[in-house]
């Protein structure tokens, strides 16, 4: 792996935006086709959103389904492999794939060239390309609903993102607004350290066990993937009411679509469980209605209830951040996704590919491995020789 104060080369073969597990497994596959890729990141090490992510996080997908292109999860990292394992792996994997990577090296321009090349800017230097993957990560940019009142609250509000233990919730009473898999992690994570926590759902999850019977749930998602929606959901339903049961008591209706359409229709994929069903079950979570405002330490709920938490931490997701880069290009639709995925290419961009911002039940690690095979052989039927320098790009915006 390059050394991070290294100058960056007038042209490339190759530019990858991002060094997290997608932009590694395409420069990887890249390479396993000839084509030597720069890989630029603005952070100061491979991976850097895995640092961020609170301490009990453990992949919900199986380890030998995901691995990177070429190498292995090793073994001793267990079925589901932990963030600082994982973060280590992927270390390890752009020092073993030989992989060109620039760190500390935001991209802050792309531009199309008139003679079908790519321009990419780093503040004053700049490279220039045939081929640019951009990979810059599903989760990019947190996102906190501007609730009125919320300015009022005396407390912590906290987004999931910059949530580590309950050691660093300085309170008692908490509430985490969302039901996603980070929030139901951390509440069940937060009454795990014995404070009193509510759990504020708007629309309802569809829960599944991470391993039903000693088999991951990913595996069943897997072998279903090639069925159409409705038996997907048929499906879905049966394992949940066979291994989750009613909860409805508890406040965890069924969700009004299956796990398959949810997912195709809201971008929402299951919440699987590791650990919230026995924090419920067991009183130590309580299942409230979506959050309406705040005045002062009063959180309106939907159901005109009224809580005085603490503490709140935010679960409610993610933008990919693609536009402040891409939007010019007309390449980013309006739910922040790019119009294109994987190795298709837009009318007049070719050259031009987006990697790891889908999000499939079949697991999005998986999946970017399976992407970054697509595009490197499509990749690799052009010419991607080394192409005339320009003069360095006016920086537009900051992103990688």
């Amino acid at each position: 792996m390059s050394n991070d104060a290294q100058a960056l080369p007038d042209t490339s073969p190759a530019v990858v935006i991002g060094a997290g597990p997608a932009g590694l497994a395409v420069a990887a596959e890249l390479a396993r086709v000839g084509i030597r890729a720069v890989v630029l990141d603005k952070a100061g090490e491979v991976g850097s959103s895995w640092a961020h992510h609170y301490d009990r996080l453990h992949l919900h997908t199986a380890r030998w389904l995901s691995a990177l292109p070429g190498m292995a999860i090793p073994r001793s990292s267990g079925r589901w492999v932990a963030r600082d394992d994982f973060r280590a792996y992927l270390r390890d994997y752009a020092e073993r794939q030989g992989l060109d990577v620039r760190l500390g090296t935001p991209v802050t321009s792309v531009d199309r060239l008139a003679d079908g090349l790519w321009r990419i800017g780093c503040g004053a230097e700049s490279i220039v390309t045939p081929l640019v993957v951009v990979a810059t990560g599903y989760n990019h940019t947190p996102t906190l609903p501007d609730w009125p009142g919320r300015e009022s609250f005396p407390g912590q509000i906290v987004h999931s993102s910059d949530y580590r233990n309950p050691a660093g919730i300085d309170a008692n009473s908490v509430l985490v607004v969302g039901p996603g898999n980070s929030g139901a992690e951390i509440a069940a994570d937060l009454a795990g350290a014995g404070k009193q926590v509510w759990l504020a759902v708007r629309t309802q999850p569809n829960i599944v066990r991470r391993q039903v019977l000693g088999i991951p749930s990913q595996m069943l998602a897997i072998s279903m993937s090639p069925f159409p929606a409705p038996i997907g959901d048929r499906v879905g339903r049966l394992v949940q009411r066979l291994s989750v049961g009613d909860l409805s008591r508890f406040g965890l209706t069924v969700s009004p679509l299956g796990v398959v359409s949810r997912l195709a229709k809201d971008d929402v994929p299951p919440l699987l469980d590791v650990g919230l069903i026995d924090a419920v079950r067991a009183g130590k979570v309580t299942v409230v209605a979506a959050v309406e405002s705040f005045e002062g330490q009063a959180v309106t709920l939907a159901n005109g209830e009224v809580l005085r938490p603490d503490a709140v931490v935010v679960a409610t997701g993610y933008a990919r951040g693609l536009e402040p880069l891409f939007g010019h290009l007309g390449v980013v639709a309006p739910s922040g996704r790019p119009t294109i995925n994987a190795d298709e290419q837009s009318p007049g961009l070719d050259g031009l590919y987006f990697l790891g911002y889908s999000n499939p039940l079949t697991g999005n690690i998986r999946q970017l491995a399976i992407d970054a095979r697509a595009i490197a052989r499509r990749a690799g039927k052009r010419d991607t020789a080394a192409p005339r320098v320009v003069r360095p790009a006016v920086p537009r915006a900051e992103l990688s």
